[in-house]
């Protein structure tokens, strides 16, 4: 019996975690063609500069870079019940985020978060603490 394989990143966002705080996270499915799927499992992908919008009840995830210089838009895949706490959530005055592109399985997923922009003393706080762990403060 073969073992199931985890999901690999094939790209991670790490800008989201710079810009914004992140909360909860929500695994969605994309819908995509075939020269699509190839392309990010080659890892010809970037998340750099992307967005997720809600338009007429459904996700979209906008500005995605695959291959070479193709900029293209795509439908995401979620429940009536999740798109309408993101909804909530984006009327709050929140962002919705991708973070993370999972392509080492047979399916392959995007890992979205709920995040609020931070100010510029919130970065600079960012970097010190990264600092700091790296023992360059001590």
């Amino acid at each position: 019996m073969k073992k199931a394989k985890t999901p690999d990143s094939v790209v991670v966002n790490r800008r989201a975690h710079y810009d914004y705080e992140l909360g909860d996270e929500l695994s969605v499915g994309m819908c995509l063609s075939g020269p699509e799927v190839r392309a990010i499992r080659d890892h010809h992908v970037q998340l750099k500069g992307t967005f997720v919008a809600i338009r007429n009840n459904e996700l979209w995830l906008n500005n995605l870079t695959l291959g070479a210089e193709n900029v293209q838009n795509i439908k995401l895949l979620a429940t009536k019940k999740q798109i309408a706490n993101l909804a909530k959530e984006k009327v709050a005055g929140s962002t919705i985020v991708p973070v993370r592109l999972l392509g080492g399985s047979r399916y392959i997923k995007l890992i979205i978060a709920i995040g609020r922009g931070k100010k510029k003393y919130d970065k600079r706080e960012t970097i010190k603490k990264r600092d700091i762990e790296r023992g360059r403060y001590a």
